[in-house]
């Protein structure tokens, strides 16, 4: 026995649907609400400001740890905090002397990093450096390449690459493009993890 539903239309016409036709609208339309309902990824942004070795550990640490508890992460590198993702081989970068001046001072790169207090002239980052390695913690740059292969989003700041006269070649590769204050103010209006770091 088939069975048959009316339908009125707005236009007062009467519309004949099968059982089967009724099911088939039924399905599409609990489907299309099931992806309304399936829940988005919490999101984490931080900003790493900071090139020293004592901060970019714990960016570095909550990124990937909130990458592991299924987070969209994303860490937005400005100003000294680009020196994290800088290339230990980078040389000398910039086109004017005050550009050049400043890649002499704040080298960078993820194994350059000095401690931001008790750093005795490189002393103190060398010890802190062998103590996690004696405690089995990863380094900056381990963390890094687990971060990537995590999915963790790196955004270089796109303005203070400008300043300080770096582009992409001078940055560790598989990093994503570079972007702006707006697009991590954006991304950070979205997220229930925002921190600066």
């Amino acid at each position: 026995m088939r069975m048959f539903a009316y339908v009125y239309m707005s236009t007062s016409e009467e519309t004949v649907m099968t059982t089967t036709d009724l099911e088939d609208a039924v399905a599409a339309a609990a489907e299309a609400a099931a992806e309304d309902t399936v829940p988005q990824k919490e999101k984490m942004v931080l900003i790493a400001a900071s090139g020293d070795l004592d901060k970019a550990w714990p960016v570095m640490i909550l990124a990937t740890t909130g990458a592991a508890y299924g987070m969209d992460v994303t860490v937005f590198f400005t100003f000294w905090g680009l020196g994290i993702l800088k290339r230990h081989d980078a040389g000398i970068t910039g086109d004017d002397w005050r550009q050049k001046m400043m890649s002499v001072f704040k080298k960078g790169s993820p194994d350059g990093l000095q401690l931001s207090t008790m750093n005795f002239g490189g002393i103190g980052a060398k010890l802190m450096k062998d103590l996690a390695d004696d405690k089995k913690v990863a380094s900056v740059q381990e963390l890094l390449e687990l971060a990537q292969g995590m999915g963790v989003k790196l955004w270089p700041c796109q303005m203070t690459m400008d300043l300080m006269g770096l582009d992409l070649d001078d940055m560790i590769p598989g990093l994503d493009q570079p972007a702006g204050a707006g697009s991590a103010i954006s991304l950070m209006k979205q997220a229930s993890i925002s921190l600066f770091i």
